[in-house]
């Protein structure tokens, strides 16, 4: 009996409590634990256990045709088990305390196929056996038979791309032979393919360094999804690699002729040989005015010829698409389908009857700041509608009498911005804009004609005629230095980004004008851009401590804009530049060349200039924190760790460092309101430094910009900062600042380079935009694009269908057919898109002509459309 024992042991154990411990909790019994391992199994596991013994045994076996009936009769199991496997199959397990006994008896056979065949069977069970860092399943699979890889399983399969990774590298160090891994690759990445595992086919080509071997495997099937990984995996890659990814997804675009796909990579690459081979290897002239769109929307100056477009007649209208001298239009379509075409007043905007009796205090003042600030207000929030209620109403109708009453409520430059602003309400409208232009050329007040000459209405337009060069040449040479101001900028605003050569020409004489004034200088480099190491010499050292010599340097930056490696050179003349800029003018290159690269090694350099604790005067740090925001606003994760950053920075950082920290939230979150950004800068609003508060109150403008966001409009009104509040209503809410088209994957350097500007000239607020060259602030006109979607035909007239709208899902490596947006409403086109909103087509009875619904999109007619019963 069992208890009898227990009773001894408390009886004799009462002088020994050591043993009486010992005892009561007795030691487990290793043949009671193999026995139940045994009754664990069912009868056929005990039945192939020792199915599988015997073959083991048999292997060893002298007699050849024993040894090929046991490996062959072994290798069935495993495949058999391994073909799907959510669990180590039962053969493996079984076969591993055989594991060791059969790679010893491996090392004595002699060559031969069972050899051969042995090797197959130890590179499979080597999947789970193996020491780590042996990689003894691709040592095996190697001396094996060259069978189909497949038939052992994924997990097989997976398992040895992991290891043929880590033995190429050690290869490549070794400088040995990698032919034989190469070989391997190929069948992997073959089964990869067939088995929709895209990715792990292109993380292992990657690996290798053989990316080009994937071209001849991408199918019809899987080659959007191949193309979609590749895209997105470009962005975490260092140069050139990004680049040569980037190049093996068009290439395979153009081999399955989705030539808008192709396109968009060929503007990423900011490759214009690609452009041109994306049209003249499409035949379809629909298609080609889809790409027209696409490059207008980019902002890109590109001339069609022969070889793109043979039919004179047919590359007229293409080129006209890529001037873009239909977007008034199609805006203004928008406008009346939406029915906002009434004009709305600064007072519209500012509610003042909601700021608890402040509005009759606010009302009766009639200063030239506040007017200059109703300005700007109403020019912004009526962009593009060609009508307001301050500068083009009727002479009847204006309660002063005529519209140019208001511009004489304005004192001196504020008479600029005044006149400039109708070019604004006008903007895209070429025509129209120049009628109600024209008179103000003739005044006699040069601030006025300063104002006109700010060419805003041609902005992102390419008119035939070229009014703007025409008009505004003839003013470059005039005396007076607000009027040469304002024809430089409008040559700059009217040409950003056309690589012009008359401009060039005009403007380059002035860079070198020793008498020329100093603001003269700083707005020909921003219209220009050109080489500016010049100027180090040639002006005093009181010019260079001048606010406005800030936007020297910028302008040489912006040549390099997104050029990445070419700015070295050019980086290297200028660190010898006098000592006040050059460290200014190293930070503005660098920002420049790396903008929207995500290169996370020229954030960590501007992080490290942020960390210096400097003496007062020094300015160089408010580049670099701009810096960090240009070089990670493209790549969404690359954001939301620079957003984190910037509030250390606030956190730790010297005063003129916060203040350029809610300018770089700004630009991160660019017409993109994300509350807890928004949480921030609304908490800075209220900063004790007057500079951090300015900078923080702009910020919420540019944030907000083009939504009509409510909460940021009430935070601005609670501040009383009509002058700011500008941003979040401009265009009614239908113009956005959009820098990154294309669902966030291009960036277009005309518009960030008109938000560049700006932010570098609020680093000096007091003295830039609060003092006399307040008309900086149309600079942002480069960015402002209709946040719309409209739909045409194929005769390019507006067609109304249903489309889904809704907040875009990232459906990169994801298996099937994912649903690419979520909580989606269902809309008739045109629609407005805010930031981070996607549109898909609610009906099949027509095929877009372009893979992103943004801007205009051509539709054709589905032919194998039938209309349900």
């Amino acid at each position: 009996m069992e208890p009898e024992p227990n009773n001894n042991t408390a009886a004799s154990g009462s002088g020994n409590p050591k043993e009486e411990a010992t005892l009561k909790v007795p030691s487990k019994d290793p043949k009671k634990k193999d026995d139940k391992k045994d009754e664990d199994l069912s009868e056929e596991d005990i039945a192939l256990k020792q199915q599988l013994e015997l073959y083991v045994e048999r292997v060893q076996d002298a007699d050849q045709g024993l040894q090929k009936v046991a490996l062959e009769s072994m290798r069935q199991e495993i495949r058999t088990s391994t073909s799907s496997m959510t669990s180590v199959p039962k053969p493996l397990k079984f076969l591993r305390p055989h594991y060791g006994t059969l790679k010893a008896y491996y090392d004595t056979m002699p060559e031969s196929d069972l050899k051969k065949l042995l090797a197959d069977i130890l590179s499979v069970l080597a999947l789970t056996m193996s020491a780590e860092g042996e990689r003894e399943s691709l040592k095996y699979r190697l001396l094996g038979s060259e069978g189909d890889i497949g038939s052992w399983g994924h997990e097989y399969v997976r398992n040895l791309a992991g290891e043929i990774a880590q033995e190429y590298a050690k290869r490549v160090n070794e400088e040995a032979a990698v032919k034989d891994l190469i070989e391997l690759v190929e069948q992997i990445v073959a089964f990869h393919m067939k088995h929709n595992a895209e990715p792990e086919a292109v993380d292992l080509l990657m690996e290798v360094e053989f990316l080009d071997l994937l071209v001849k495997h991408v199918d019809s099937t899987n080659y959007k999804r191949t193309c979609l990984y590749l895209t997105s995996s470009a962005r975490y890659l260092p140069g050139p690699d990004d680049m040569s990814v980037l190049d093996i997804a068009y290439t395979i675009y153009t081999k399955f002729e989705e030539y808008p796909s192709a396109l968009q990579i060929a503007l990423y690459l900011d490759n214009m040989q690609h452009v041109k081979q994306v049209f003249t290897s499409c035949p379809d002239l629909l298609r080609k005015k889809q790409f027209c769109y696409i490059l207008a929307r980019q902002g890109l100056s590109f001339e069609l010829d022969e070889e793109m477009c043979a039919d004179d007649d047919d590359r007229e209208a293409l080129q006209e698409i890529i001037n873009n001298t239909k977007l008034s239009e199609g805006y203004l379509t928008l406008a009346r389908d939406i029915e906002v075409m009434e004009p709305k007043s600064p007072e519209d905007i500012y509610k003042a009857h909601l700021l608890d009796g402040r509005a009759s205090a606010g009302a009766s003042v009639d200063s030239a700041r506040q007017n200059l600030a109703a300005t700007f207000v109403n020019a912004f929030v009526n962009a593009g509608f060609g009508q307001d209620k301050l500068m083009t109403v009727p002479s009847e109708a204006s309660s002063g009498g005529s519209s140019g009453n208001w511009l004489f409520k304005n004192k001196e430059h504020g008479k600029a911005s005044a006149a400039a602003s109708l070019g604004m309400i006008h903007i895209w409208d070429v025509d129209a804009g120049l009628a109600q232009i024209d008179k103000y050329f003739h005044s006699n007040d040069n601030h006025v004609i300063a104002g006109a000459l700010s060419w805003v209405v041609n902005c992102g337009i390419k008119n035939d005629c070229d009014p703007a060069l025409a008009l505004l040449a003839d003013y470059l040479d005039k005396e007076d230095a607000s009027i040469r101001i304002g024809a430089i900028t409008g040559l700059g605003l009217a040409y950003a980004g056309t690589q012009n050569e008359q401009i060039r020409d005009k403007l380059t004489p002035i860079l070198g004008d020793p008498k020329a004034p100093l603001d003269v200088i700083a707005f020909t480099a921003i219209a220009l851009g050109l080489r500016l190491f010049l100027l180090s010499w040639t002006r005093s050292e009181s010019d260079l401590g001048e606010p406005l010599t800030r936007l020297l340097p910028l302008g040489l930056g912006l040549l390099y804009l997104g050029k990445q490696d070419s700015v070295e050179a050019t980086a290297e003349v200028s660190k010898t530049f006098n000592e006040k800029i050059r460290k200014y003018c190293d930070m503005t290159l660098l920002s420049c060349a790396y903008a929207g690269t995500g290169n996370v090694l020229k954030v960590q350099h501007f992080l490290g200039q942020c960390a210096q604790h400097l003496e007062k005067g020094e300015t160089f740090q408010g580049p670099a924190v701009l810096g960090i925001a240009m070089v990670a606003m493209a790549e969404e994760l690359g954001l939301d760790m620079a957003i984190r950053s910037l509030e250390h920075l606030l956190q730790y950082g010297e005063q003129n460092i916060r203040k350029a920290v809610p300018l770089a939230l700004g630009l991160l979150c660019i017409s993109n309101p994300k509350v807890h950004v928004m949480d921030t800068l609304s908490r800075l609003s209220h900063d004790a430094d007057t500079e951090v508060a300015m900078a923080a109150v702009i910020s919420l403008g540019l944030i907000g910009a083009g939504t009509n966001n409510a909460r940021i409009a009430g935070m601005l009104r609670n501040l009383s900062s009509t002058n700011c509040s500008r941003f979040c209503t401009y265009g009614k809410g239908f113009v956005d600042s959009c820098s990154l088209p294309s669902e966030r994957f291009l960036l277009s350097p005309t518009a960030l380079a008109g938000l560049v500007v700006l932010l570098h000239a609020c680093l000096d607020m007091k003295a830039i935009i609060l003092g006399k060259y307040h008309y900086v602030l149309y600079f942002v006109v480069l960015a402002m694009q209709p946040r719309m979607l409209l739909t045409v035909d194929e005769n390019l007239k507006p067609l109304s269908v249903a489309v889904r709208v809704g907040q875009a899902v990232d459906v990169v490596g994801q298996a099937g057919r994912p649903k690419t947006i979520t909580g989606f409403q269902t809309h008739s086109t045109p629609v407005l898109l805010a930031a981070g909103d996607r549109a898909e087509l609610a009906t099949e009875k027509y095929i877009p002509l372009s893979p992103i619904l943004e801007g205009f999109v051509i539709l054709k007619e589905n032919p194998d459309y039938r209309e349900e019963a």
